[in-house]
């Protein structure tokens, strides 16, 4: 399979695909284009990041009293008037650096947990894996993500998880902050995945359904974990 076979196949094809993938992990042109997409999505969006941020810490008195008058009005000026340096580097250094460690340390922690169920398999291949099932969501899911967020032009208020059936739910409440784990292109991706770890790993698909549906669980619940710690600095 080619490049844009391998695209295509992913969405009308996965089993197969992503079967061909494990057998011959190709990667580095996955890598390239979901890197570049991932690019093109951050400096889309960035102004309405900027414009969330800006809201969100505007309203947040507690900040305002961990951080000090002082600080919280600098730290305000750089959100409103970033340098040309600092704006570079979030919108072209950051993004890509954070997407390959995220798909590093994702296909790493994978790769490990695979291990409780076969001594088989390379990380090379969970890696392979990983990334063609991430166009599901990098690439089709943020394309849909992208026109959601012109339609709202909020980023923040933005889902394609299960808090997409509660608008009038706050970003920023417990609920939404559980709901949106639960997205519906990232239960699509890790169902795919699945394909390609049951030929990685030598095991039977339902191991590894629950090697891939497992991660995503455990991923989800340090999440959740983590924006309900962040509650306590919004309020």
């Amino acid at each position: 399979m080619n490049f844009f076979q391998r695209i295509s196949g992913v969405f009308t094809e996965p089993k197969r695909t992503m079967a061909e993938v494990a057998e011959r992990p190709v990667w580095i042109d996955s890598l390239i284009f979901l890197l570049i997409i991932w690019l093109l999505f951050s400096n889309l969006i960035a102004p309405f990041t900027q414009k969330d941020t800006i809201s969100l810490m505007k309203n947040n008195l507690r900040l305002k009293e961990l951080l000090g008058e002082e600080r919280y009005a600098q730290r305000l000026q750089q959100l409103e008037n970033p340098s040309p340096r600092a704006k570079f580097f979030n919108l072209f250094i950051l993004p890509p650096v954070m997407l390959f460690f995220g798909f590093f340390l994702t296909s790493l922690f994978i790769f490990i947990l695979g291990r409780i169920f076969s001594a088989q398999g390379k990380f090379i291949q969970v890696l392979a894996c990983v990334l063609h099932a991430n166009l599901i969501d990098k690439f089709l899911g943020n394309a849909i993500r992208l026109f959601l967020i012109f339609s709202k032009k909020s980023v923040f208020q933005t889902s394609t998880s299960l808090a997409l059936l509660f608008p009038r739910l706050s970003y920023t409440s417990p609920a939404y902050i559980v709901l949106n784990q639960i997205d519906f292109f990232q239960l699509w991706l890790f169902g795919v995945l699945a394909f390609g770890l049951a030929v990685t790993f030598k095991t039977s698909m339902r191991q590894a359904f629950f090697l891939s549906y497992g991660f995503w669980f455990i991923k989800s619940l340090l999440y959740i974990t983590l924006g309900l710690i962040n509650l306590r600095y919004m309020s």
